[in-house]
């Protein structure tokens, strides 16, 4: 199984490495312009080699302008890296590759190219020359220098080491180094002519974990052998093993590991599934992959700290084993101190070993049965932690660097080379050794504990020719990370499909609901309209009838005006409005036996309310159409 690798680009910074991208351009993201203009030293054009350069060549057949940064995908799509450049000096041998982006702060770097056209990740793999098995650019010491075609190493100041290009993950493996400046020897030619020591030599296999800044067999991540007295180095503790070796000696290598285990299906967090963690990002004008380098575990360093267990209790205060009788008491105290870490077991590849050679003569096994190079398995406490910080991770945020719990088909055993105060060694992969070994080396390892006849066969491969099944192998996890890309494009696609057309339907729905309570509100405000309408009384409703389309009700010219009635409807003014709350409707019809009483009671009543409306209701009462006076407020 194996992830995709994300589609941001970024700047490494040597001096802050957290994942914190600034502005972005066509998904692609770019550092702050501070630590782009930092970067912008470099020329803008640089030599891309050429295929041809595959052989080992190093000079350059073109120049390559690299396009603007929002352009990226019309780059020059390379197989080569552009890096490292030499200069041609006949007097300098050993070189320095500043231009490169060194292996450091517990970061990892690999070349890559952009990806075709067409293709769902934006880089992919590539090689850098000379394309062959030979010492990792970027996987070295800075005081390392090199040779430029990969195989001549000097070391400056104390121990540094380097790692070669590809490492051993299963079968029987050999190559040789000779010793051109080692064993103790003055280099005449040193700058520093008041050293105190001459030159050593280490050489060894170490795993991804191995640190650079020390020498082989420092810690429990590589197996060493070392010239000075011909130990054979492991957590910093020499045992005895050979004999010593100094300039002009030839060391043959020698490691064999058993089939690589195979990942469980049914468990998902097998650390035997093969997984990459990497962003591409881009370095003084060249693509790189950066990863997170895989951290030590607290198990290995507990390895360390027993070994100098010795020496440290040493100053620890004994315990008396009685009280003394002049001492005062002290309270006795409470509890264990602090939980020990419960440690992981640490697995071993049963069956592997080591042997060195010195000028054709085997050495004998050093190391058996080495530690698996697979990453401990987590623990549920930690994986339930880092799920957490997954769920807390914000939707859309750029990609940041994250540890690998599984093998990303880069782990195994390298040739780790360590070189002390101007030492100088080369490299031969083979085919061709100087020493060649018998054809079955694992018979001459076992003759003296069991009898095997040797086989007349080849049972080991030198080891230039890992170099080519590496770079397939990362070839082919480039294939299946681009296929599960294209998958979760095409699910990403459906998922945003769906979730268009859910937010259409609830915008479709939500607009229904809009209308539907438009019209609720406009029935709603038409019956409020019909509920302040004045309904008739009972008694115009009988003048009505009576009457019919003689009758005309008075209203009073305000009145009218608020509802704006048409003119053929006779105005009467009504009286002002009066401080009791009481309506009175009196209705009077011309020759009713109701008329002499109430007249004269009424006509009493009119006097005290004024001439005119006395004179108006007259005027009412002459012309035989009853009258209805109603209080104003109420009519309002």
């Amino acid at each position: 199984m194996a992830t995709t690798s994300s589609t941001s680009l970024s700047v490494p910074n040597e001096s802050s490495r957290q994942s914190t991208p600034g502005a972005t351009a066509n998904g692609l993201h770019y550092p702050p312009r501070k630590r782009r203009n930092a970067a912008s030293t470099v020329p803008e054009a640089s030599p891309a080699p050429s295929d041809s350069a595959n052989t080992g060549g190093t000079t350059a057949t073109a120049n390559v302008t690299l396009p603007a940064r929002h352009d990226f995908f019309s780059r020059p799509r390379l197989t080569i890296s552009r890096f490292p450049t030499f200069q041609d000096s006949p007097n300098v041998t050993y070189h320095t590759t500043e231009q490169l982006a060194m292996n450091r702060l517990g970061f990892r770097y690999m070349p890559a190219g952009v990806a075709p056209a067409g293709s769902a990740l934006p880089c992919r793999t590539i090689e850098s020359g000379p394309a062959k098995f030979r010492v990792s650019w970027e996987d070295r010491s800075t005081f390392i220098k090199v040779t430029p075609d990969g195989l001549g190493l000097l070391g400056e100041r104390g121990f540094r080491s380097a790692r070669c290009n590809a490492p051993i993950r299963e079968g029987a493996w050999y190559m040789e180094v000779r010793i051109e400046c080692g064993g103790g020897e003055r280099p005449p030619d040193a700058p520093d002519v008041n050293m105190r020591e001459g030159s050593h030599v280490r050489l060894g296999w170490a795993r991804r974990e191995a640190p650079l800044n020390g020498p082989v067999g420092l810690d429990g991540y590589s197996y060493g052998y070392r010239d000075k007295t011909g130990d054979k180095v492991h957590v910093s503790r020499p045992r005895g093993y050979g004999r010593t070796f100094r300039s002009g000696d030839v060391i043959g290598m020698y490691i064999f590991l058993p089939p690589r285990r195979k990942p469980d299906p049914a468990d998902p967090h097998d650390p035997a599934h093969l997984k990459r963690e990497r962003i591409p990002i881009e370095f003084k004008g060249q693509e790189y992959f950066e990863s997170l380098e895989y951290a030590q575990s607290k198990e290995m360093i507990a390895l360390m700290e027993y070994s100098h267990k010795a020496a440290s209790t040493a100053s620890l205060p004994s315990v008396p084993g009685k009280k003394s009788v002049n001492a005062k008491s002290l309270p006795e105290r409470k509890g264990s101190g602090p939980e020990t870490p419960v440690l992981r077991p640490l697995p071993q590849l049963r069956g592997s070993h080591i042997a060195f050679f010195v000028n054709g003569e085997c050495q004998k096994i050093a190391f058996n049965d080495l530690f698996d190079y697979l990453p401990l398995r987590r623990t549920s406490a930690s994986r339930k932690d880092k799920e957490n910080t997954k769920k807390r991770a914000r939707e859309g945020a750029p990609r940041e660097h994250k540890e690998n719990p599984y093998d990303d088909g880069t782990l195994g055993y390298y040739p780790f080379i360590s070189l002390f105060n101007y030492a100088r060694v080369r490299i031969n992969p083979g085919p061709d050794f100087e020493f060649p070994p018998p054809p079955d080396i694992e018979a001459l390892l076992r003759k003296e504990d069991e009898d095997i006849k040797p086989s007349c066969e080849q049972t080991w491969r030198p080891i230039c020719e890992r170099y080519s099944e590496f770079m397939q192998e990362q070839w082919d996890l480039d294939a299946q990370e681009e296929e599960e890309a294209k998958v979760e494009m095409a699910s990403n696609a459906e998922r945003l499909k769906a979730e268009a057309a859910k937010q259409a339907q609830k915008e479709r729905r939500k607009r229904q609901t809009e209308a539907k309570k438009r019209a609720k509100e406009a029935e709603t405000r038409q019956a409020s309209v019909r509920a302040v309408s004045i309904p008739r009384t009972s008694i115009e409703q009988e003048a009505v009838a009576d009457f019919g389309d003689n009758y005309k009700p008075i209203i009073s010219s305000l009145l009218a005006a608020r509802m704006q009635l048409p003119e053929d409807v006779e105005m009467a003014h009504s009286p002002a409005p009066t401080a009791t709350p009481s309506i009175d409707y009196r209705a009077h019809y011309a020759g009713s036996e109701y008329e002499s009483e109430q007249a004269d009671g009424e006509g009493e009543a009119g006097d005290g309310y004024g001439g005119q409306y006395g004179d108006a209701e007259a005027e009412n009462r002459s012309d035989g159409v009853p009258s209805i006076d109603l209080e104003l407020e109420e009519l309002l």
